[in-house]
């Protein structure tokens, strides 16, 4: 494929996210009217920052929560391999961001990620020349690697996956994408499935080395508050469904207002905070008894669904469930993070739809962690059978911990691959 049609490509891409900054930025303002976070610091999501510019940053992109929270245990690894390091950290998300706040050291900078528009990616790459930058998992944009190659950065991808679906998708967009896959230097694949699927992208350098969510311990008082939960409702057994998508709370309502009683708490967490209300008109809607985690915790026994709506307590509500549904695994969204689940030792009922964890998905089948179903009429019916047989929930739990535990190491790996990468340009005199 000619340089001429990539360079078209990526021409017409950028001239078309041009033509919506103002929506993109209309965008924001109007998420900011629940989430607040998103009204901050606009200016830097088109590359203009207050400080002056400087150099020799580690840089780290977790674009929301979840990649933020994968990235904390490779921060850490890099802090030991690179001692004094100063850590850029960008997001897009403001529950991203939020996590992000807990990762910084005295020296840091947290911003936004810019708009991945030509005139934005440039201004950052001039603001804060970074040593280094690491994308993690998916992140991968065309203005923004074209630029990092332009000023001399090396770009590493890290904990690095990609789905078959994915991976045919930018296949038909590979005058645009492949280029951007090109401009990565290192590429640290979760498993060696992934990193087939990278190099068929595109990717040049790439290697296996495990997926750092094994390497997230849940914080002890978060555990502790769900246990103190769990204590509190007594007798009562807690089904968690556990960050649930859009689509998914319809059929998961349906199925619990069949249950004969006495029923359990349903623990509803969904993934995304704007969904917040909206799921809850949807329990009031179907006739069960609400209560919100942030009006009450524990609820009272009288209440047939708990709304998970807070931020950063997922550990809590997997202490506090005897069984947890994985969200986005009944609708073709891919799940969300088992791992998570299984290091807290929550057994786990997932849907057919794994794909983001295809691998940790028939792991923690075989380890005895997690049950797979085809739907959540089945799914409803075995985590509240599951419940009522305590013996085989409580081998299930210290299956899911060993699981956890047995694939531990990604982040030294990484931060091992990443150090031997950037170490000697935080050595050179220009970097200091």
């Amino acid at each position: 494929m000619s340089a001429v049609r990539h360079g078209v490509a990526r021409h017409a891409y950028s001239l078309l996210l041009s033509l919506l900054t103002p929506a993109y930025l209309l965008k924001l303002w109007w998420r900011g009217r629940e989430e607040p976070p998103y009204r901050h610091a606009i200016a830097e999501r088109l590359g203009r920052y207050p400080q002056p510019p400087s150099q020799g940053w580690v840089w780290v992109h977790g674009v929301s929560l979840g990649e933020t929270r994968a990235a904390a245990s490779l921060v850490a690894a890099l802090r030991e391999q690179l001692p004094g390091m100063r850590l850029l950290l960008t997001h897009g998300t403001a529950t991203g961001r939020e996590a992000g706040q807990a990762l910084l050291q005295p020296g840091d900078v947290q911003t936004w990620l810019p708009y991945d528009t030509p005139a934005a990616v440039r201004r950052f790459f001039a603001q804060f020349r970074p040593a280094v930058g690491v994308l993690m998992e998916t992140e991968v944009w065309p203005n923004l690697l074209h630029a990092a190659r332009a000023a001399g950065v090396p770009m590493v991808l890290a904990n690095a996956r990609l789905s078959e679906k994915s991976l045919r998708r930018g296949q038909r967009l590979a005058a645009l994408m492949r280029p951007a896959v090109e401009a990565i230097d290192l590429v640290l694949a979760q498993t060696p499935g992934d990193a087939a699927r990278l190099r068929a992208a595109g990717a040049a350098q790439v290697e296996v080395c495990g997926n750092l969510k094994f390497d997230m311990s849940p914080a002890p008082e978060l555990l502790e508050r769900g246990r103190r939960w769990r204590a509190a409702l007594g007798e009562r057994a807690v089904v968690l469904a556990a960050s649930t998508r859009e689509g998914e709370e319809a059929p998961l309502l349906a199925a619990w207002q069949v249950r004969s009683a006495p029923r359990p708490l349903l623990l509803l967490v969904p993934r995304h905070p704007q969904r917040f209300d909206e799921v809850a008109q949807q329990v009031r809607a179907a006739g069960l008894r609400l209560a919100r985690r942030s009006e009450t915790a524990p609820p009272s026994a009288d209440a047939d669904v708990w709304l998970g709506d807070s931020i950063g307590e997922m550990p809590a509500y997997y202490a506090a469930a005897d069984v947890a549904l994985l969200g986005g695994s009944f609708a073709p969204l891919g799940g969300q993070n088992l791992i998570e689940a299984a290091a807290c030792g929550c057994p786990v009922v997932m849907g057919p739809h794994t794909f983001n964890f295809a691998e940790a998905a028939e792991l923690s089948l075989e380890a005895g962690a997690a049950r797979r179903v085809a739907d959540l009429e089945q799914a409803v019916p075995l985590a509240c059978a599951l419940v009522a047989a305590p013996a085989e929930r409580e081998a299930m739990s210290r299956q899911a911990v060993a699981f956890a535990t047995a694939h531990r190491g990604a982040a030294r790996t990484m931060a091992q691959r990443i150090a031997a990468l950037v170490a000697p340009r935080l050595r050179a005199p220009a970097a200091r």
